[in-house]
């Protein structure tokens, strides 16, 4: 079976103000480190609303920012129906983020959803919501967040080795 390589990716966490917008903004940076920032479609975005057309928090702006990445011009917005035909992959940052994408999902794209560090690095993890916490729980994210960037960018990179649904039954 040929797999289809990945050339668009959107980052889902809840609320699309701290976890995915900071994924989105490392991850392009990852790909523009290695002259690959003009080949993906990267996007992020939430499974609630609440948070529609504001910009990330603060603390995620300034964790970016600390490592040189600018993502204070992001706007959050709710995942669409369209988004499940309009990108190859679809990485929430947690259990719940998957189930709730799932759901939404049409049944013949359920396959384009995986839990974030699970399809990046085979470890299945999740980022936790640095939400209700202080600065460091943001550093902690954000080094995680680097750690998968990096994987899934040595993935997406070499796509023969790259199937949409890269985890085995066996490591959930």
């Amino acid at each position: 079976m040929v797999e289809k390589p990945v050339k668009s990716i959107l980052f889902v966490c809840l609320g699309n103000i701290c976890r995915s917008p900071l994924a989105e903004g490392v991850f392009r940076a990852v790909l523009a480190e290695r002259g690959l920032d003009g080949e993906f479609t990267i996007d992020s975005a939430g499974t609630g609303g609440w948070h529609a057309g504001s910009a990330p928090d603060p603390r995620s702006i300034a964790v970016a920012a600390l490592h040189g990445i600018d993502i204070a011009p992001q706007q959050a917005r709710k995942v669409v129906p369209a988004d499940f035909e309009r990108f190859d992959l679809i990485l929430g940052m947690d259990r719940s983020n998957v189930d709730d994408l799932m759901a939404l999902a049409p049944q013949q794209v359920r396959d384009r959803v995986e839990l974030f560090l699970g399809h990046a690095t085979g470890r299945p993890q999740e980022v936790p919501d640095p939400y209700y916490g202080g600065e460091d729980g943001f550093l902690a994210v954000y080094r995680m967040i680097r750690e998968a960037s990096e994987a899934l960018a040595d993935r997406i990179s070499e796509p023969a080795s790259v199937p949409l649904s890269g985890q085995a039954s066996s490591t959930m």
